[in-house]
């Protein structure tokens, strides 16, 4: 089973790549409103129950009756599997390990939420919540580990707002969220296929040495991990508008800011070799030796050298190097409608464009004076760009996600909801990966709201989410885009998530 598929509030708990099992694609997350997750947030700002409302759309939250708050819980339960899985490292040789696994985890994503009406017109606001979020790690033995270990990364928001009621139709509202990312990313690296070769090295060894050394292969290189990350601070800001069209009708249209994170914290790495370019050959070496340069067959100074110490090939001690990780969540613009059939039943919709297409790429930069890491990667042959450590494409696209709801006032005690969402992946199926091996989701939700007196009550929800079965056929790239050596990760992924949540209600 996989070692650990965590997508929670950050673990205030939270967490593709896997994909986070929630509404929204990519890693955006909805989770903020257990009576709109009744209705698959559909008509999410322009229904008007509680305080939650206020997140996505501040122009609402002066709509309400009195002040109060909400906080709510929800439990994901992520299940899955992938299969058929394989990979090669950079020489184009089988990389040996688990091809098929279960997915499976639970996590938690708290959410909460406060209104105060300041007179009859004007009302403050505040949210705490986690709009964006995607974790995953795989087992040390993943056949793709040369590719993905650990991803994750996620954005706890704390979001002061403002509502305006401009007559008896219209109120607008605005809000600025101080919004603390934090990021990881880890994978083992593969050093030329030296793991693989492991000691069918030796040979090459030998006779470039005349004998000298014929037992060099080094298991250390198996090992070595990379990783890294940081944190940022950064503001947003919401817009929003709630309008009253008609007693039965209700419209709302809102604005969520992009934001533009670097990341700032450390990359390390352990267990690299040392090659012949930073040891230059000598007739007699004094602690390595270096593999002669031999013009059209053999380029010493790119093979390891052997420590003479231990007769082995040698290994580079832990190396650390400050790094920035650039990433980007998008701007959206969500429209929705609430529709009172009659006393008992209404209907909501809700439409949501999201701006995937400014998530190009995940690129880590040296922002060290003295740099050990970067000396490597940045070369010509490896990711071709000044001060590159990592970089992985992504080219997102744009999408739009589509939901219908039902609510039912059963009594004066209980309220019923149902809906249904279509939810399209911003992936770009050309370079789906292992760290989001996302797909085009569909979600099926039921809801429940009960009033025990005027003081408070409470929602339920739960919800299902079946993702289409999806490839991943992964590779290595430079920042140009053009694809390195002959490493590839393969396989079929299949994942679904089950979604319970509860939110209480009180009234001030």
């Amino acid at each position: 089973m996989i070692k650990r598929i965590t997508l929670s509030l950050v673990a205030l708990a939270v967490a593709s790549t896997f994909t986070a099992p929630t509404q929204a694609a990519g890693f955006k997350l909805y989770e903020q409103s257990t009576s709109a997750m009744g209705n698959a947030y559909a008509g999410r700002g322009a229904q008007i129950n509680d305080a939650s409302v206020g997140y996505s759309n501040p122009a609402a939250f002066v709509k309400l009756d009195q002040a109060q708050y909400s906080v709510g819980l929800n439990v994901l339960n992520l299940d899955g599997e992938f299969k058929n899985a394989k990979a090669t490292s950079a020489p184009g040789l089988p990389v040996t390990g688990k091809e098929a696994d279960t997915l499976s985890s639970i996590s938690a994503i708290p959410h909460f939420h406060y209104y105060q009406p300041l007179n009859n017109k004007l009302g403050f606001g505040l949210s705490v919540a986690v709009p964006f979020a995607t974790s995953s790690e795989y087992e040390d033995d993943f056949v793709g580990r040369y590719f993905a270990k650990q991803t994750e990364f996620k954005v706890i928001s704390v979001q002061p707002a403002i509502s305006y009621l401009v007559n008896d139709k219209l109120s607008i509202g605005a809000a600025v969220a101080i919004n603390y990312a934090s990021g990881t990313l880890s994978k083992f690296k593969d050093h030329n296929g030296l793991c693989e070769i492991g000691s069918g090295i030796n040979a090459t060894y030998s006779q470039l040495s005349q004998g000298t050394f014929n037992d060099v292969a080094q298991s250390a290189y198996c090992d070595s991990f990379y990783e890294v990350s940081g944190d940022d601070l950064k503001l947003s800001y919401t817009l929003g508008l709630h309008y009253q069209a008609t007693d039965a009708l209700a419209l709302a249209l809102s604005y969520q800011s992009a934001v533009d994170y670097t990341l700032e914290g450390d990359s390390t790495i352990n267990n690299t070799p040392i090659t012949g370019e930073f040891v230059p050959f000598t007739p007699n070496p004094e602690q390595y030796w270096t593999a002669p340069t031999i013009p059209g067959i053999v380029d010493g100074s790119k093979m390891p050298v052997v420590d003479l110490t231990t007769g082995k090939l040698a290994v580079s001690p832990a190396k650390s190097e400050a790094s920035t990780l650039d990433l980007n969540t998008p701007m959206s613009v969500a429209l929705s409608a609430d529709y009172k059939v009659n006393t008992e039943l209404s209907i909501q919709l809700g439409a949501i464009w999201t701006q995937w297409s400014k998530f190009t790429d995940i690129s880590v930069l040296s922002a060290d004076s003295k740099p050990s890491i970067s000396a490597s990667t940045q070369q010509e042959q490896n990711l071709n760009a000044p001060g590159h450590i990592g970089y992985i494409p992504e080219y997102w696209q744009d999408v739009w996600a589509y939901s219908v709801g039902a609510t039912y006032q059963v009594n004066d005690q209980w309220q019923i909801k149902a809906g249904i969402a279509e939810d399209k992946s911003p992936v770009n199926g050309q370079y789906r990966s292992a760290r989001i091996p996302a797909n085009d989701r569909t979600w099926l939700t039921v809801g429940a709201n009960y009033q025990n007196n005027e003081s408070w009550n409470v929602d339920f929800a739960a919800g299902l989410m079946h993702m289409k079965e999806t490839t991943v056929i992964d590779g290595e790239y430079n920042a140009q885009d053009v694809a390195l050596y002959n490493s590839m990760y393969q396989a079929d992924y299949k994942i679904n998530a089950y979604v319970v949540s509860l939110q209480f209600n009180y009234f001030l």
